[in-house]
């Protein structure tokens, strides 16, 4: 069974204090459904469009884990403290099998 992932690439951070409320509200929801973070921060060399900022990837053991993870009840509450904390692109992708 392929895993997921989720990506992250943060384009702006304004609120710092949001990110480390958010931080804390999402490492649980995230664990309670296996996600681990397998990139965090680091260095960067983007190409073409792409962005050299904080880039986050988070693994799961499974596609449906990583979305189950982002509906949960748990995450959506991390979001409510990020709010409009910063600009990001954030997608969950399939890994090959």
């Amino acid at each position: 069974m392929p895993k997921g992932y989720w990506v992250s690439v943060y384009r702006t951070i304004s609120d710092p204090d949001k990110l480390a409320a958010y931080n804390e509200l999402a490492r649980p929801a995230v664990q309670a459904f296996g996600g681990r973070t397998i990139v965090r921060g680091g260095r960067v060399v983007a190409h073409d469009a792409g962005i050299a900022e904080r880039t986050i990837v988070v693994e799961f053991d499974s596609f449906d884990q990583a979305v189950a993870a982002r509906e949960s009840a748990a995450y959506h509450e991390a979001l409510v403290a990020l709010s409009d904390g910063v600009e990001r692109d954030f997608r969950i992708v399939e890994g090959i099998d």
